[in-house]
């Protein structure tokens, strides 16, 4: 009970250090729980929605380009016998009653639904189902749809797809029964087929066929697998939901990674501050190991006293991780929509995995970086535990040892980063172990940065500056560790700006060589960097007669099966100024694109090639409608438009194999000396006029968006910086982290010095002086952690663009590096720490020399 007592009374002593310390563990458990939760609640909301639209399907069948005969699922029920199946027409819309907001369009056949969705067997039983069959445009929505867009049944929805427009009527309201129902239903559009096929622009084709095969009947596989056509496959649904994930694996990764960051800086604040705990307490220590306390109740009290900090730190962590997985959920759904797949998260899955992961890894970092504080307490003989000298002797000596320790760590932080067959994990090991090496050799490095500062500082400030070099170097078993935690957020600002302002500066110069056309033509999309709509005919044959247009390419992206499981396809007619905008990776040139046009041959993009270990001269085989043909590779191009890579093939080349030929968006090439702005005015009246011409048939419509290169490489520059915006939240996060420990390493260490400073006082120093003096010593640390950033910085941002970017999306681009960047490092690093010597600055000021040495 003594220890116990003692204990308390010393966290309440220093109520400053002690809430600083609970501050720092929430912050860097809210930071880890909030990124984990966001990711828990992306892939719970895909799973959700994929799981609405299959039910109780097991199998789907499904053609690589999203589109199937329907014949096909005659043939299968009416002539195989296989009954076990549902024909579906899916797509997402847009409702002029939301805008901007994605809304999923499903279209089932009401008398083969029984077995696949329960949540349908209600709609019968009052004649709805009869009216979602004989009832024209017939709609059907969940309740909290309906509320949520504020209709009711009978009133009338305008569906948006591409630049069409559909009317549909609101005759029924699905009321789900539990709260799994209703999350899955939400934002889901129920029609019949023949509706959703009309507003899709899917005549006589489907999305997919649900399948069920029952686990007691394998036989019926090996039926459906016998009788399918090759282009199409098989495929069971969980594999629909894996394929989101893996898609969106090493954009979460790298969240996860950086939000780890966030933990490593606090348990650094851990560290730092329970060492000033123990310090603070030698006298006292030695004084209870002189009287009989045992080692291991030594260990025990300063063991006790991290769990309480780890503890509360843990709790408020907890609550503010899921306070800020609230803001990050709408960054990361934003990237999602903006580069994968359309998702609607508007609710943070409390994930139970998560929380525990958060209460881990806060009470173990706690307890982790406690323990060398709490050994070295346990670990000092009674004498020599009471002298400050022997303290930090021992700390000196500890310096070699450290230092050894972290070029050892860089050394095996390097040879993993170095491994080619490396994962993502194991890459971010390596890049972690070199971080904490190099906080390990920072308190040598210190020691011999300050002497080398110690001429500059007596030169410039005199004996104050003499002083202050001095007071870091004596004190360095408590200023080593706050250098070091703010070294390191210092580093991983500075290497993350560099990285993010590398990867800008390329896709700016790679923008302006890939957006080689004068003006761009798409119908509106739901998703930022992909458009599965199609230009109407009629719009492309008038863009394609527009006085003043030169030439036009058209663009068709498509999924294609093939040896190398599901790619992306694209094609296009390039012109002569197209061919030259491809920067490839070998030395090809023109030579790449010969034949292009009249042989089977596609160019792959980087990442496609590193994803698949594809390389010029390879072969790929893709899944046409007429069977499996091998595409000759003839060349690998630099791209930074997808991660996941995809095949260019020639237009000629795909309306000939594919017999496809509509067009997702268009480019268009003016006559020379024509005015983008003139003939811009010129496409809206046209369209319009066409627009009116055809009300009737309602096939042409003047949503297309129009948009000029500029105006196009200005909305791309701005997905990418959305795409960014989380990872600056949470880099402004980790500086927090950071700035708090250091905040809390200075209070505690000029506090101690109130005797010293009392002595200080009385033999003359004016408060001036003294607030020169700390302030000082605080900057010294601050100039120290951002001269030390700087080159940590660049490895940390060479680390991120050759291997850690590489590895996740397959792209390479130079690193480019800043002065301003680097000189805004060190600014930052001085700036945090003259503003954390403050208050203990002023604190020092204004304490009478008499109270400062009442105890001398």
């Amino acid at each position: 009970m003594l220890l116990f007592f003692s204990s308390w009374r010393h966290l309440l002593r220093h109520p400053w250090q002690f809430g600083l310390s609970v501050l720092g563990v929430a912050l860097g458990v809210a930071v880890v729980l909030s990124v984990d939760l966001t990711n828990a609640s992306a892939i719970r909301s895909f799973e959700l929605s994929v799981e609405s639209v299959s039910g109780r399907a097991t199998h789907q069948i499904l053609s690589a380009d999203g589109e199937l005969p329907e014949q096909l699922y005659v043939s299968l029920r009416r002539d195989h016998q296989l009954r076990q199946t549902a024909p579906i027409v899916e797509g997402y819309v847009g409702l002029t009653q939301q805008a901007g907001q994605a809304f999923q369009l499903l279209g089932v056949d009401p008398f083969a639904e029984a077995p696949f969705r329960p949540y349908l067997a209600g709609i019968g039983a009052d004649g709805t189902l009869a009216k979602l069959l004989t009832e024209p445009n017939a709609l059907v929505l969940s309740s909290g749809t309906a509320e949520q867009l504020g209709v009711s049944v009978g009133d009338r929805l305008e569906v948006r797809v591409g630049s069409q427009t559909h009317p549909l009527t609101l005759i029924a309201l699905l009321n789900p029964e539990n709260e799994f129902n209703r999350q899955a239903l939400r934002n889901l559009l129920l029609t019949d087929l023949s509706v959703a096929q009309t507003v899709l622009g899917l005549e006589g084709r489907l999305s997919r066929i649900d399948v069920l095969i029952p686990q007691e009947q394998p036989e019926l596989l090996q039926r459906f697998e016998a009788v399918l056509p090759p282009e199409v496959q098989l495929k069971p649904v969980s594999s629909r939901v894996d394929a989101g994930a893996k898609m969106t694996e090493a954009f979460r990764l790298n969240l996860q990674a950086l939000s780890l960051l966030a933990l490593v800086v606090g348990m650094f604040l851990i560290y730092n501050t329970m060492t000033f705990s123990v310090v603070q307490r030698y006298p006292l220590l030695g004084r209870l190991r002189a009287v009989g306390i045992t080692r291991r109740e030594v260990f025990g009290m300063v063991l006790g006293e991290a769990l309480v900090v780890g503890v509360l730190g843990t709790a408020l962590g907890l609550i503010g991780g899921i306070a800020l997985a609230q803001e990050l959920v709408r960054l990361v759904t934003q990237t999602i929509n903006d580069l994968y797949f359309v998702l609607n998260v508007t609710e943070v899955n409390l994930a139970g995995t998560s929380l525990l992961k958060g209460l881990g890894l806060g009470l173990g970092a706690t307890l982790l970086a406690v323990l060398p504080p709490a050994l070295e307490a346990s670990g000092i003989a009674p004498k020599t535990v009471l002298t400050r000298s022997v303290t930090e002797s021992s700390h000196r000596r500890l310096q070699v040892g450290a230092a050894v320790l972290g070029s050892g760590l860089m050394l095996i932080g390097g040879v993993l980063l170095r491994l080619e067959s490396a994962s993502l994990p194991v890459s971010y090991t390596g890049l972690f172990s070199m971080l904490v090496g190099v906080a390990l050799l920072t308190p040598l490095v210190t020691v011999v940065l300050m002497r080398l500062l110690h001429p500059l500082a007596s030169r410039s400030l005199g004996l104050l500056g003499t002083m202050s070099v001095r007071g870091v170097q004596a004190e360095l078993s408590r200023t080593g560790v706050a250098i070091a935690a703010l070294m390191i957020a210092v580093a991983a600002a500075i290497g993350l700006q560099v990285m993010v302002g590398s990867f800008r500066t390329t896709v700016h110069q790679w923008l302006g060589s890939q957006l080689w056309a004068d003006v761009y033509v798409s119908p509106p999309a739901l998703v930022s960097n992909r458009s599965e709509s199609f230009l109407d005919d009629e719009v492309v044959q008038v863009l394609s007669e527009t006085p003043g247009v030169r030439y036009t390419t058209r663009y068709r992206g498509t999924n294609v099966e093939s040896d190398r499981g599901e790619l992306r396809v694209i094609a296009l007619n390039l012109p002569e100024e197209g061919y030259a905008s491809y920067r490839f990776k070998e030395e090809l040139g023109r030579s790449a694109w010969t034949d292009f046009e009249t042989t089977p041959r596609v160019v792959i993009s980087e990442p496609l090639a590193y994803r698949e270990q594809l390389q010029a001269g390879d072969r790929l085989t893709l899944t046409t409608p007429e069977g499996p043909l091998e595409f000759l590779i003839s060349g690998v191009f630099l791209d930074y438009a997808s991660e996941r890579g995809f095949a260019l093939m020639s237009r000629s080349q795909f309306e000939q194999h594919w017999q496809d030929f509509r067009s997702n968006s268009m480019a268009l090439h003016l006559e020379p000396g024509q005015s983008v702005e003139a003939v811009l005015g010129t496409l809206t009246e046209r369209l319009a006029q066409a627009g009116k011409s055809s009300a009737a048939e309602s096939t042409v419509s003047r949503d297309v968006i129009i948009r000029s290169n500029a105006t196009l490489r200005e909305q791309s520059l701005a997905i990418f910086d959305r795409t960014f915006a989380i990872t600056g939240v949470l880099q402004l996060l980790v500086a927090g982290v950071a700035f708090v420990g250091v905040l809390s390493a200075l209070m505690a260490l000029q506090l101690e010095r109130q005797r010293e400073l009392g002595v200080l006082r009385a033999t003359g120093m004016t408060p001036r002086q003294l607030w020169a003096l700390v302030t000082g010593q605080c900057g010294l640390m601050g100039l120290v952690a951002g001269v030390l950033a700087m080159p940590v910085g660049v490895l940390l941002a060479s680390v991120l663009i050759h291997v850690i970017n590489r590895r996740s999306f397959g792209w390479t681009f130079p690193t480019v590096v800043s002065e301003q960047t680097l000189l805004e490092g060190v600014l930052l690093a001085v700036v945090a720490a003259v503003l954390a010597g403050l208050y203990p600055a002023w604190r020092m000021a204004s304490t009478p020399a008499a109270l400062a040495l009442r105890e001398e």
